[in-house]
């Protein structure tokens, strides 16, 4: 079993990868011993995330929303070393009452949340179909499942995201690519708590109505990430894995 959840000479891109649950991935995807490239906008968070991840960690400034420079990008990567796993993690989040939502503030988070993974993801699969192997993870979320307030843009996004994971696993399942989701629960990163959590009491509600008690840990979703990642996930795709104590089994959020 040991062999099979090591990530041993595999090379894995994580996007948005220098914070929060990217940089969880990232940390346990060293720890498993693949050789990782953070991307993201912000040149010092990047700079001091692989710093802190150490010598299996590499970084790239590079925004996923400008698309058209995908390929270019992918190519400059893969003249390096084989992108072997892609996780779609860069993400935004605009919460905001839904008649007060303009169209540019949707395509803001449409760019990033939906468009961006899927031509990332083109581009990546296109070296993995000539190799016949490889594996993509997007992140899902809650929000496509549950009701939630205010994140309609984020909402539409999400469940769109989950649709893609089923139809990419159809078809490159055939050229050995696997495609697979990660859902997490309420993850306290900066992200949740700049939307989610406005007040002490909001915090209590959901740690109390999850039924493990308490919020998802960052390293909860790495490892999880992880293991879609491996060969112990080998005959795994098409699938979301929801990792969030069972609070999207409970009656009320």
């Amino acid at each position: 079993m040991l062999q099979e959840i090591s990530l041993v000479g595999k090379t894995a891109l994580v996007t948005g990868g220098a914070t929060g649950i990217g940089f969880s991935i990232a940390s346990e995807f060293c720890d498993a011993g693949a050789h990782v490239v953070l991307v993201g906008r912000r040149k010092q968070v990047l700079r001091d995330a692989a710093e802190r991840l150490g010598e299996l960690c590499s970084w790239y400034p590079f925004d996923v929303t400008n698309t058209e420079e995908h390929s270019a990008f992918i190519q400059m990567l893969e003249d390096q070393a084989p992108v072997d796993i892609l996780v779609n993690n860069a993400g935004v989040n605009n919460k905001k009452d839904y008649f007060d939502f303009t169209a540019e503030e949707f395509d803001a988070i449409a760019a990033t949340q939906a468009k961006a993974p899927f031509m990332l993801s083109q581009a990546v699969a296109r070296h993995m179909k000539r190799r016949g192997k490889g594996c993509i993870l997007f992140i899902s979320s809650l929000a496509a499942l549950l009701g939630m307030h205010d994140i309609q843009a984020y909402t539409v996004c999400k469940s769109g995201i989950k649709g893609l994971t089923r139809s990419l696993a159809r078809d490159l399942g055939p050229y050995g690519i696997r495609v697979n989701s990660l859902n997490p629960g309420f993850v306290y990163t900066d992200m949740l708590k700049n939307t989610n959590l406005k007040t002490p009491e909001r915090l209590e509600e959901i740690k109390g109505r999850t039924p493990m008690r308490g919020f998802t840990q960052t390293k909860d979703l790495g490892m999880a990430a992880a293991f879609l990642a491996s060969d112990a996930a080998r005959f795994i795709t098409g699938i979301d894995l929801v990792v969030d104590g069972g609070i999207s089994s409970a009656f009320l959020i």
